[in-house]
Protein backbone atom coordinates (compact mmCIF):
# COMPACT_ATOMS: atom_id res chain seq x y z
CA UNK A 1 0.00 0.00 0.00
CA UNK A 2 1.45 3.43 -0.62
CA UNK A 3 0.66 6.59 0.64
CA UNK A 4 2.27 9.43 2.32
CA UNK A 5 3.93 8.81 5.52
CA UNK A 6 4.49 12.00 8.32
CA UNK A 7 8.33 10.74 9.68
CA UNK A 8 7.02 11.99 12.69
CA UNK A 9 4.10 9.07 13.36
CA UNK A 10 7.18 7.02 11.61
CA UNK A 11 9.36 7.92 14.57
CA UNK A 12 6.61 7.38 17.30
CA UNK A 13 5.77 4.20 15.84
CA UNK A 14 9.26 3.18 15.94
CA UNK A 15 9.97 3.58 19.52
CA UNK A 16 7.36 1.36 21.08
CA UNK A 17 7.93 -2.45 21.29
CA UNK A 18 7.57 -4.45 18.68
CA UNK A 19 4.22 -6.07 19.18
CA UNK A 20 2.93 -2.43 19.34
CA UNK A 21 4.38 -1.16 16.08
CA UNK A 22 2.83 -4.17 14.41
CA UNK A 23 -0.57 -3.06 15.45
CA UNK A 24 0.08 0.49 14.96
CA UNK A 25 1.36 -0.39 11.44
CA UNK A 26 -1.35 -2.30 10.35
CA UNK A 27 -4.36 -0.02 11.62
CA UNK A 28 -2.60 2.77 9.67
CA UNK A 29 -2.75 0.86 7.39
CA UNK A 30 -6.43 -0.22 7.38
CA UNK A 31 -7.06 3.80 7.77
CA UNK A 32 -4.89 4.65 4.53
CA UNK A 33 -6.85 1.53 2.55
CA UNK A 34 -10.38 2.96 4.21
CA UNK A 35 -9.97 6.12 1.78
CA UNK A 36 -6.70 7.35 -0.11
CA UNK A 37 -7.22 10.81 1.14
CA UNK A 38 -6.40 9.97 4.42
CA UNK A 39 -3.24 12.22 5.92
CA UNK A 40 -1.56 11.42 9.05
CA UNK A 41 -0.69 14.08 11.33
CA UNK A 42 1.02 14.64 14.93
CA UNK A 43 -2.00 16.22 17.53
CA UNK A 44 -0.81 16.81 21.32
CA UNK A 45 2.57 17.01 21.37
CA UNK A 46 3.24 13.50 20.31
CA UNK A 47 0.13 11.35 19.02
CA UNK A 48 -0.69 10.56 15.66
CA UNK A 49 -3.56 11.17 14.25
CA UNK A 50 -5.58 10.25 11.30
CA UNK A 51 -7.97 12.96 9.65
CA UNK A 52 -9.76 13.63 6.73
CA UNK A 53 -12.72 16.35 6.84
CA UNK A 54 -11.82 15.37 10.78
CA UNK A 55 -10.58 13.14 12.95
CA UNK A 56 -10.73 9.72 11.92
CA UNK A 57 -9.04 8.00 14.62
CA UNK A 58 -5.76 8.47 17.16
CA UNK A 59 -2.97 5.77 18.40
CA UNK A 60 -2.00 5.71 21.81
CA UNK A 61 0.30 3.43 23.24
CA UNK A 62 0.13 2.15 26.84
CA UNK A 63 2.59 0.08 29.07
CA UNK A 64 0.54 -3.13 27.92
CA UNK A 65 -1.90 -1.99 25.45
CA UNK A 66 -2.14 -0.44 22.58
CA UNK A 67 -5.17 2.28 22.32
CA UNK A 68 -6.92 3.00 18.54
CA UNK A 69 -9.33 6.28 19.45
CA UNK A 70 -12.33 6.47 16.77
CA UNK A 71 -13.52 9.98 16.76
CA UNK A 72 -17.24 8.75 15.44
CA UNK A 73 -19.21 10.43 18.88
CA UNK A 74 -20.74 7.00 19.07
CA UNK A 75 -22.63 7.17 16.48
CA UNK A 76 -21.05 4.32 13.79
CA UNK A 77 -22.39 0.80 14.38
CA UNK A 78 -20.20 -1.63 15.90
CA UNK A 79 -21.78 -5.16 14.99
CA UNK A 80 -18.68 -7.05 15.49
CA UNK A 81 -18.56 -5.57 18.98
CA UNK A 82 -14.32 -4.44 18.54
CA UNK A 83 -14.72 -1.13 20.48
CA UNK A 84 -14.01 -2.19 24.59
CA UNK A 85 -14.34 0.85 25.87
CA UNK A 86 -15.61 4.36 25.90
CA UNK A 87 -19.20 3.27 24.95
CA UNK A 88 -20.65 6.33 26.50
CA UNK A 89 -17.86 8.50 25.82
CA UNK A 90 -19.28 11.42 23.75
CA UNK A 91 -16.42 12.07 20.90
CA UNK A 92 -14.34 9.04 21.24
CA UNK A 93 -15.10 5.47 21.66
CA UNK A 94 -11.58 2.64 22.04
CA UNK A 95 -10.69 -0.66 20.94
CA UNK A 96 -7.70 -1.43 23.01
CA UNK A 97 -5.01 -3.83 22.07
CA UNK A 98 -3.09 -5.95 23.65
CA UNK A 99 0.11 -8.24 22.58
CA UNK A 100 -1.16 -11.36 20.70
CA UNK A 101 -4.67 -9.50 20.64
CA UNK A 102 -5.74 -10.39 16.27
CA UNK A 103 -7.00 -7.03 14.62
CA UNK A 104 -10.29 -7.23 12.90
CA UNK A 105 -9.81 -5.70 9.77
CA UNK A 106 -12.80 -6.17 7.97
CA UNK A 107 -14.97 -4.80 10.93
CA UNK A 108 -12.22 -1.81 11.84
CA UNK A 109 -11.81 -0.68 7.78
CA UNK A 110 -15.56 -0.63 8.21
CA UNK A 111 -15.85 1.70 10.83
CA UNK A 112 -13.25 3.85 9.15
CA UNK A 113 -15.36 4.39 6.13
CA UNK A 114 -18.40 5.33 8.10
CA UNK A 115 -16.24 7.24 9.77
CA UNK A 116 -14.75 9.42 7.22
CA UNK A 117 -18.51 9.43 5.71
CA UNK A 118 -19.63 11.00 8.20
CA UNK A 119 -17.11 13.41 8.60
CA UNK A 120 -17.60 14.38 4.87
CA UNK A 121 -21.48 14.52 5.55
CA UNK A 122 -20.28 17.42 8.12
CA UNK A 123 -19.08 15.50 10.86
CA UNK A 124 -20.75 13.33 13.64
CA UNK A 125 -21.57 16.50 15.45
CA UNK A 126 -23.96 18.20 12.53
CA UNK A 127 -25.42 14.82 12.33
CA UNK A 128 -26.51 13.81 15.80
CA UNK A 129 -27.56 17.10 16.04
CA UNK A 130 -30.20 16.43 13.12
CA UNK A 131 -31.07 13.45 14.91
Amino acid sequence: MSYLADPRVDAYIDALPEWQQEICREVRDLVHTADPDVAETIKRTSQPYFVLDGNICALLAAKDHLNVFLYDGGIVPDPEGIITAGHDNKTARTIAFREGDPINAAALTLMFRQIIANNRAGGWRRLKARG
